[in-house]
């Protein structure tokens, strides 16, 4: 039987992973998909960029939490 405190010290430092993952992707994709200063809309081409981009964000993600489902 596996230690309740080390399992708990894992699933934290995943999280953490997780929430580093998220906000890295955030940043990659503003800087990539905005070009200007932003107004109270974004472009189209910013919009397609953006979706674009959180769509692959979402792809890689499940990867992630499916590796992670296969470690327990």
């Amino acid at each position: 039987m596996e230690n309740p405190s080390f399992l708990f010290s894992l699933e934290e430092k995943e999280r953490a992973l997780a929430n580093e993952f998220i906000a890295k992707r955030t940043h990659v994709c503003w800087d990539k998909c905005i070009t200007g200063t932003p107004g109270s809309k974004f472009s189209s081409s910013e919009s397609n960029c953006l979706t674009n981009c959180a769509q692959r964000y979402v792809e890689v993600w499940m990867m992630i939490v499916k590796r992670l489902e296969s470690r327990h």
